[in-house]
């Protein structure tokens, strides 16, 4: 990425690579691969060095607009204070602060996460149904205890993440459950629970 300065003001951000033209002359797109950067500094094109420190995570905080500032012949792309996402789940209000009726809830990252835990459990639940169904219908039929365990397991490893995600009290903790980390033997573990292997 590429910034054109004039007069000490970035006027155009170039994202890719391009013929263009300064002043009265044309420049062919090969300058950007072969020009040396002083050489593009001298006629107003600087590469744009990106200071990413105060950008996070988009799925759990809201980043500011990009902004591109010329200071000491370089460009910086940087971003301000990110703000965290809702965590909880919060009833929306009118331009007056009133909540609507009928209500209407917002949900935070807590429950969404939740729900997501919810559809694999019951994504991981529907491949066995079968077996419930077969036994429902034929009373000489007997669910393999394999299954059942199985089965048991999934709910129950369900509801220690619902329990872990609702015991976080920012974001920061919700997305470290989230995080992988590699251990001496070359697998990886995170701190939110995992569902059971599929049988």
């Amino acid at each position: 990425m590429y910034a054109i300065v004039t007069n000490n003001e970035i006027t155009k951000i170039i994202t890719n690579p391009k013929s263009l033209v300064i002043g009265d002359v044309r420049y062919p797109a090969k300058i950007f691969s072969v020009w040396s950067a002083s050489e593009l500094n001298a006629i107003g094109i600087y590469e744009v060095v990106t200071d990413s420190s105060n950008f996070k995570d988009e799925a759990y905080y809201i980043n500011t607009n990009e902004e591109y500032n010329f200071a000491d012949n370089q460009v910086t792309r940087s971003w301000g204070t990110a703000t965290p996402k809702r965590l909880e789940d919060e009833n929306a209000t009118d331009q007056n602060g009133v909540e609507l009726n009928p209500v209407v809830v917002i949900q935070g990252l807590k429950s969404k996460r939740k729900n997501i835990v919810k559809k694999q459990a019951s994504g991981l639940l529907e491949k066995t149904d079968w077996y419930n169904h077969k036994a429902l219908d034929d009373e000489t039929y007997t669910i393999p205890n394999n299954i059942k365990t199985y089965r048991a397991n999934v709910r129950a490893k369900s509801n220690e993440m619902e329990t872990q995600i609702d015991a976080c009290t920012n974001v920061d903790e919700l997305k470290e459950l989230y995080e992988y980390t590699q251990n001496e033997d070359g697998t990886t573990t995170r701190p939110l629970a995992e569902f059971p292997e599929e049988i």
